[in-house]
């Protein structure tokens, strides 16, 4: 099974919904989920990740599947580190996680440096791995001791359109990247996808892999803008 996470389009976060040039987007990843033939499309409730979301499933007449847990997470983002300022852990500098000895922080320790200490992100982790494993269980992969016991073999391609920190936050559960070095190190943009490779083994087990990070060669390939989260181009 490949498992397809896919970034929202450009957003308007006070009304929940895309911009003009998020709905660009959102038709370019659909028209790459329909040539690579998704089976299952699955999508977080909000309506930025739904909106994404529609044209693959118009595309592909298929029903956009909610699942709540894929939320976006900025509830637990929050700290009021360093300035006593309430704010989202991405909005500070990369260097704030790494600085003054925090890069060798284990997975384990990972919580105890300084810009996420006051955050409700082992929560959130907890909360993304449960309902993440009940998910790929529906999907024919029962988690089990640190890899998934495979209990349907499955060739299918799922997409699941959701959020960045939430995408993060999950990617450092699956892989034991911890998470401050996540935050540090790994920043989805608009419409990214993330690949995630469930292969059947013979002996009945496996584990996911991650084949790409936040692609974007579906606007590359259509000629459109590639400003990374309407802040560079790359």
């Amino acid at each position: 099974m490949l498992l397809y996470l896919v970034r929202h389009g450009d957003p308007i976060y006070e009304t929940d919904t895309l911009t003009e040039r998020g709905k660009i987007q959102a038709e370019s990843v659909g028209r790459r989920m329909q040539k690579i033939g998704i089976d299952q499309i699955y999508s977080s409730p909000m309506g930025r990740a739904r909106e994404t979301a529609a044209p693959a499933c118009r595309l592909l007449n298929l029903p956009c599947q909610i699942e709540p847990w894929a939320e976006e997470i900025s509830w637990a983002t929050r700290t009021p580190y360093p300035d006593g300022q309430l704010k989202s852990i991405s909005r500070l500098p990369v260097t704030t996680f790494r600085g003054e000895g925090r890069i060798n922080l284990p997975y384990d320790k990972a919580l105890e440096c300084l810009a996420v200490r006051d955050t409700r992100m082992g929560e959130a982790q907890a909360f993304l791995e449960k309902n993440f494993n009940d998910f790929v269980e529906r999907l024919g992969y029962k988690a089990e001791n640190g890899v998934y016991r495979i209990l349907r073999p499955s060739e299918e391609k799922v997409a699941l359109f959701c959020h960045g920190a939430m995408t993060r936050a999950l990617l450092s559960v699956l892989f034991h990247i911890p998470v401050h070095m996540m935050w540090a190190s790994f920043d989805p943009t608009h419409t990214g996808v993330t690949v995630l490779d469930f292969q059947n083994y013979e002996d009945g087990f496996t584990a996911p892999r991650c084949l790409c990070f936040s692609d974007i060669s579906h606007l590359y390939a259509e000629g459109l803008d590639t400003v990374h989260c309407n802040r560079l181009s790359i």
